[in-house]
């Protein structure tokens, strides 16, 4: 099982971008999925999630400008970012809690990170 995020790039401040996360293997259900973002030099911190039912939830720092949502058909999680800050310069990771037999345990599941950086 792996995940695979994609869409990070460059962008002026005030611009957007789509972060996509596309879970793949031996899949037998997705719980809980959710975004991070490491800063040089900083801790990794959580940005959104959403659980399997569709609740959302925010960090304060991107509440209003940022929506997480899920594609449960396509094992996929997306990070709509608008109104882009310099701060939000990251690598941006998706994380996943991902069931590979119908009875098993909820494991925990990175992928690689996608860079975004915001110019000023």
């Amino acid at each position: 099982v792996q995940l695979q995020a994609s869409g990070g790039g460059l962008v002026q401040t005030g611009g957007s971008l789509r972060l996509s996360c596309v879970a793949s293997g031996s899949i037998f259900g997705i719980n809980g999925m959710a975004w991070y973002r490491q800063a040089p030099g900083k801790e990794r911190e959580w940005v959104a999630g959403i659980t399997g039912g569709g609740t959302t939830n925010y960090a304060d720092f991107v509440k209003g400008r940022f929506a997480i949502s899920r594609d449960n058909a396509k094992n996929t999680v997306y990070l709509q970012m608008n109104s882009l800050k310099p701060e939000d310069t990251a690598v941006y990771y998706c994380k996943a809690g991902i069931r590979t037999r119908s009875i098993g345990p909820w494991r925990d599941t990175w992928g690689q990170g996608t860079q975004v950086t915001v110019s000023s």
